[in-house]
């Protein structure tokens, strides 16, 4: 069937195109794509970074720039004028642009020549989108509405999708729990719509009427929709994202559902159902609009689309072509630099190491604040040797804290919890415990019943009016920063008494059964593991300090995500103080010397907890090591304290802290503070992943830029730790790379808006207002300091120091890993045997050489 015009056509036919019309096992692929598009969304609780672009990492990232550009109209690059400042501050050179201009693939229209390249940057540019190869209904309203919100029937269909999905998803906030969510998603919408009287009130005729005739099914509703509207079968897959892209973040938690079930082994079709819903409201929409204005511009659109080029073709658009060529060239810029500072450390003989016993080796979190601390613990103790490495130490555990009666896993999202690892009062009777819990328990009931006494309809103006005077105190320490407006989570439900008396006596059983703990052999397996990821085989120091990290804010929705992403946004604290429990246990270092590595019966392992607000160390169980001990941990409790005190004065001046004099006092009083929207940088600026010996770096002033992962191949025969780290933590800091960076280059998409103006609704996630959809990513105020950007967007740049054939071989092997290198999601460096960069990843297992 050919296309017809609009002319030919009456406007209530459906346009197709030549393709035969669509099977359901085709349209069930094209929804499966679709939906593969979306990026997870963790929940507040457990919010970790993810990358927003992980659906599109199976092409390149110029292409997936093209493809949002011209489907969902979003751009992924900074505008026109930040590349252009960037060229008027010297950040840019002419050397960069020459070296972006002769990488960039033959296929794209360049300019010739750096000078061409600079005359077009510097005319003013058009940063309009091209129009969409397929629109949406909401993109036609919108233009019909010429951009007047009260007058679009879009942003009333998001407000009202999020809305019930807030009711829908509630995991305790609400007071009354919505009747039907309790079924499927599209079943309970459906159920709710009968009594719905909100989009009739607003002119949308038989809107309940209309929704009851559509197929109980949401594939079958999906079908009959897009036979409706007459899309064509090549646009059905991208109108369908460009649906689910219109609701994108209650879309990506419910991508997040499913992503937690499937490391179950279970199915979720949430996401499908709330892409149903999606389309059904759009052509409820539909029906109503019988004006021609509306059906002569859906059907011109239908017939554009049905002729719409099947890819993004780069070449079409000159604009966007400039645009990516000035991030490589800003990019390029950074890897300069880098290069140089590696350059200039191998001649200086970087790599040697002192003769000796090592004062003291610590373990920290890759995290890009560690670097920070790390450098300054190396003032506070010369000669101390810092390790690299994920911060949940190897132990994927599941950790339920006293008197919880559920856990929280403890590891990266990537994998699933493989231990119960339960917390005890040391030495408790059994009576003790049940007392502890039950008195949680009844603590936490207690204070649910009297947050419903003061929020609901008729009890909170009895309860302002007698008791708003009694909290004065309280809101006069609060606001000096000298308490804290809630109780830590950790904490929560707990008596201070009891905490005191107890918080010594707490620790995490390692020693377990079949349901907790760890048994002989996986102590073991786990010991070895982590010790040769970290390559700590030999050399051990007295003292080996085994460093999580955490943060402490108030009034911060995204708490979390400034704690440790490799513990599933939790603390570092329970896994580095399991970790030091096994490898203390001299059960485990008897059988690891049969494995080859010979632990002295004078080291000693400590678990601590590095504070990144306020960067505070604090030790766990110091009291257990040998008396022998006492005295140098004494010492290390003093060094601690002066590599914080260094550290806080680094920070500070990013915090703005103007008191020179009292930087400790001004720092502790940010993580208090609960009108502070910036208690901390976060992992803003992070632009490096550096896999080397420390000593490839130490000196090295990387400015928190970078993640920092301890590794010598020459202690790893197989590459499986190689291996690990290229599927695991390199994936996991692009993951973070690409959170920061989609948050910069577009907060409205990508990003999360204005943090002052937050609502936190389900416990879920939050809004930027009262209404619409819910939001992802990173508040403007985690990359932006009101007056400069404090991350600049670039993509992850990993140094690795290990033989090219052992990376391809891991490339080759894991798609995962070949589909971030080839389609440039990340850059990739090999360093030499003398720590310097030799070769560039280019792709398809090739490299290239650099002089």
């Amino acid at each position: 069937m050919s296309v017809q015009t609009v002319s030919e056509t009456h406007l209530d036919a459906p346009i197709v195109d030549d393709e035969a019309l669509d099977t359901d096992g085709a349209l069930r692929e094209k929804i499966e794509r679709a939906c593969s598009r979306i990026a997870p969304l963790w929940p507040l609780k457990s919010f970790v970074a993810v990358n927003p672009f992980m659906g599109f990492c199976d092409e390149p990232f110029a292409l997936t720039c093209a493809r949002l550009r011209r489907v969902a109209r979003t751009d992924m690059l900074m505008p026109r004028g930040f590349y252009r400042q960037a060229l008027a501050e010297g950040r840019i050179t002419d050397r960069d642009l020459a070296e972006a201009l002769s990488t960039a693939p033959s296929a794209w229209k360049v300019p010739e020549g750096v000078e061409a390249l600079k005359e077009i940057v510097e005319k003013k540019s058009d940063d309009a989108a091209p129009r969409a190869p397929v629109a949406t209904l909401a993109e036609i309203l919108d233009e019909l509405a010429a951009g007047d919100r009260q007058a679009s029937r879009t942003a009333f269909m998001v407000d009202e999708i999020s809305k019930w999905c807030a009711a829908y998803f509630d995991e305790g906030q609400a007071n009354w729990q919505l009747p039907s969510r309790n079924g499927n998603l599209y079943k309970a919408w459906r159920a709710s719509v009968r009594y719905d009287l909100n989009p009739e009130m607003m002119g949308i005729r038989d809107f309940r009427k209309n929704i009851a005739s559509l197929p109980e099914d949401p594939v079958e509703a999906i079908a009959l929709v897009i036979a409706e509207l007459g899309v064509p079968n090549r646009a059905v897959e991208d109108y369908l994202f460009r649906a689910l892209f219109d609701i994108r973040g209650w879309a990506a938690y419910a991508r997040y559902l499913a992503w937690d079930k499937a490391l179950y082994g279970e199915e979720d079709n949430t996401l499908l159902e709330l892409l149903a819903v999606r389309v059904v409201w759009g052509y409820a929409i539909y029906l109503e609009r019988t004006d021609k204005p509306f059906r002569d511009a859906w059907a011109m659109a239908m017939a554009e689309a049905a002729e719409s080029p099947r890819d993004e073709r780069l070449g079409d658009d000159a604009g966007l072509t400039v645009d990516l060529i000035m991030q490589d060239a800003y990019e390029i810029a950074f890897q300069r630099a880098l290069r140089m500072d590696f350059e200039a450390k191998a001649a200086a003989h970087g790599s040697a190491t002192e003769a000796g016993r090592k004062p003291l080796q610590a373990a920290f979190c890759i995290d890009v604040r560690s670097e920070v601390y790390r450098r300054a613990l190396e003032i506070a103790v010369p000669g101390a040797d810092t390790i690299g490495f994920a911060g949940f130490f190897g132990f994927p555990i599941e950790y339920v804290q006293i008197g919880q009666s559920k856990g929280a896993a403890h590891c990266p999202v990537l994998l699933k919890p493989a231990f119960v690892v339960c917390e005890e009062v040391s030495g408790a009777t059994e009576e003790e415990e049940t007392e502890i819990l039950g008195l949680r328990l009844m603590r936490r009931r207690a204070a649910k019943a009297w947050k419903a006494f003061k929020v609901s309809a008729v009890s909170s103006f009895t309860y302002v009016e007698t008791a708003g005077l009694l909290f004065a105190a309280k809101i006069f320490g609060d606001s000096a920063r000298l308490t804290r407006p809630v109780p830590h989570p950790n904490l929560d439900g707990l008596d201070k008494a009891v905490v005191e008396r107890l918080r010594p006596r707490l620790e995490p059983r390692v020693v377990g059964g079949r349901q907790t703990g760890f048994d002989a052999e996986q102590r073991v397996d786990m010991a070895e593991a982590v010790l040769r990821a970290m390559s700590l085989t030999d050399n051990f120091a007295r003292i080996v300090l085994l460093a999580g990290h955490g943060s402490t804010t108030v009034n911060n929705p995204h708490a979390t995500s400034l704690d440790c992403g490799a513990c599933g946004g939790h603390t570092g604290e329970a896994n580095a103080r399991v970790a030091a429990a096994i490898l203390n246990d001299p059960d485990v270092r008897d059988a690891l010397r049969e494995r080859g590595i010979s632990i002295p019966d004078d080291t000693w392992f400590i678990g601590a907890l590095h504070n990144t607000t306020t960067d505070d160390v604090t030790l766990f169980d110091d009291d257990k090591a040998p008396e022998s001990h006492h005295e140098g941990i004494a010492v290390l409790k003093t060094r601690l304290a002066m590599a914080s005190s260094i550290a806080r004065r680094e920070r500070a001046a990013m915090l703005g802290v103007q008191d020179a004099q009292n930087v400790d006092a001004a720092v502790l009083g940010l993580s208090r503070d609960w009108s502070q929207v910036r208690p901390e940088w976060g992992l803003a600026g992070n632009a490096a992943f550096i896999v080397a010996p420390r000593g490839r770096t130490h000196g090295i002033d990387l400015g928190g830029r970078a993640f920092l992962h301890s590794y010598d191949w020459h202690k790893d025969d197989d590459f499986k730790t190689l291996e690990l780290i290229m599927t695991a933590p390199m994936v996991v800091a692009s993951w973070i790379n690409l959170q920061y960076y989609g948050s910069t280059v577009n907060n409205e998409a990508f990003g999360s808006g204005n943090k002052v103006i937050h609502n936190v609704v389900g416990t879920l996630g939050v809004l930027e207002g009262n209404a619409g959809d819910l939001k992802t990513g990173l508040p403007w105020q985690s990359v932006h300091d009101g007056s400069r950007f404090v991350h600049e967007p670039r993509r992850l740049n990993v140094f690795i120091e290990a033989p090219i054939e052992a990376m391809n071989a891991v490339i080759a092997k894991h798609d995962g890993v070949r589909l971030l290198t080839d389609n440039r999601w990340l850059h990739l460096f090999a360093l030499d045997d003398k720590g310097r960069v030799s070769h560039r990843y280019a792709g398809e297992l090739t490299w290239e050489r650099l002089e």
